[in-house]
């Protein structure tokens, strides 16, 4: 809690000192999500959503702290006894805040088309999962690392963007070990 009452503050100061160069982007999107390894099953990704908005401050390099509410899912199989296998939704919602750095490739913020790259570092704190999760076994917050690349027209963007998580998903290893998330954004919205 204190973690993202720090990185809210940040947002927040960054907000005041540099709004002459900042931009609003609310989107909305999609996650693909999937595991580096399931030692009980075999886990498939399935579609989640994405919904929030962040602030670019900057031109050509640029900043961008966000807040996103985002859900994770996978399709999870596993033999619960001998020639009987079992399919379940994992799904894991929660609040996700990455913060970019960027760098402008073509065209700039009065083109009408421009494109850039940016990286970063996010977090992931768990508000609530499915049915088939226990919420006590999930880490909270989980970190991750991402890289992805941007097309922005006229006042709207699309952003792709794929994440790795530096973090286990699970804290029970000897129940359900997920290993690390792996998850595609794509992300629509306006630019104002």
């Amino acid at each position: 809690m204190k973690k993202l009452f720090l990185s809210l503050s940040v947002m927040f100061l960054a907000v005041t000192f540099g709004l002459s160069q900042a931009t609003f982007k609310p989107g909305i999107g999609i996650s693909l999500n999937d595991f580096s390894t399931t030692s009980t099953g075999e886990a498939k990704g399935k579609a989640g959503v994405q919904i929030g908005g962040s602030i670019a401050f900057g031109k050509k390099f640029y900043v961008e702290p966000g807040v996103f509410y985002a859900t994770k899912s996978s399709e999870f199989t596993y033999n619960d006894s001998p020639g009987n296998s079992t399919t379940e939704d994992a799904l894991i919602k929660g609040i996700r805040v990455p913060v970019a750095i960027g760098f402008g490739l073509l065209g700039n913020e009065k083109s009408f088309a421009s494109l850039r790259v940016f990286g970063g570092g996010s977090g992931f704190f768990v508000t609530g999962v499915g049915d088939a999760l226990n919420k006590d076994n999930i880490t909270s917050p989980t970190w991750g690392i991402f890289a992805g690349a941007g097309a922005d027209f006229w006042k709207m963007f699309a952003d792709i963007s794929y994440e790795w998580s530096l973090t286990n998903v699970t804290k029970d290893l000897s129940n359900i070990d997920f290993g690390k998330s792996r998850t595609l954004f794509l992300t629509v919205g306006l630019r104002f």
